[in-house]
């Protein structure tokens, strides 16, 4: 089994993308070290956080006992899971069937429940004017997906058969599912998946790195004006 002695650099914010890699470290058992990127205030544009994350988005990692000994920077959140799970080999199955069944999940989750439900998010909490179309839309868009995994959900305990990755990436971003204006109880095997996930302890302990910070910004419009808007620089 991989052993780590160096602690893994985990830049994050307490948000469903950071809590995918908080969880997954919790799993894993394995020594990280957190710095907090305070999106609030644009610390995800920092020279020295983009050599890290282009894309100035975190989560992102840096392993200093990387591939052939050499420390090795990864964003995006589903390219740290998968790396993780590789390197330690844990949650993410090396038999290639099972692997493929957890990926599909994963981009799943990366292409489809994030960026809708952060949609929803966003037209139904912070946008600076009412957009009916806009907050149906997406609102829609996430009861169709909350369907489409209490469907999967119907006669297994995890979306991949075993607990893998794609449940980790999956369940921060069911956690506010009021904020999307759903109700969970229309999907009892979703809501039996939650309940499960949420009373892991290592779930509940990656949940907790950082909750401190957390805060609401519907009524805090600087931190408005860095997140929302932004165009190329």
């Amino acid at each position: 089994m991989t052993t780590q002695t160096v602690p893994i650099q985990v830049h994050y914010w307490p948000t469903p993308n950071g809590w995918k890699i908080t969880i997954m470290l919790e799993e894993l058992g394995v020594p990280y070290e957190v710095q907090y990127v305070n999106i609030g205030k644009g610390e995800q544009f920092e020279p020295e956080f983009l050599k890290i994350s282009p894309n100035n988005r975190m989560p992102a990692i840096v392993d200093p006992e990387g591939p052939g000994g050499e420390p090795i920077s990864i964003f995006e959140s589903g390219a740290i899971l998968q790396y993780l799970g590789r390197k330690f080999g844990r949650f993410y199955p090396s038999d290639e069937r099972q692997r493929v069944d957890v990926d599909q999940w994963l981009f799943w989750q990366v292409g489809g429940l994030g960026p809708m439900a952060g949609q929803a998010h966003h037209f139904r909490q912070y946008a600076p004017e009412q957009v009916p179309y806009a907050i149906k839309r997406y609102t829609d868009e996430c009861n169709r997906l909350y369907g489409v995994m209490n469907r999967r959900l119907a006669d297994r305990e995890f979306l991949a058969g075993e607990y893998s990755i794609a449940d980790m990436a999956c369940v921060g971003w069911i956690r506010p599912y009021k904020n999307q204006g759903q109700d969970i109880e229309e999907f009892p095997n979703l809501k039996r998946w939650f309940e499960t996930m949420s009373a892991r302890p290592a779930v509940e302990r990656g949940w907790s790195v950082g909750q401190e910070h957390r805060r609401n910004i519907a009524d805090d419009k600087e931190a408005q004006k860095v997140l929302f808007g932004q165009r190329a620089r």
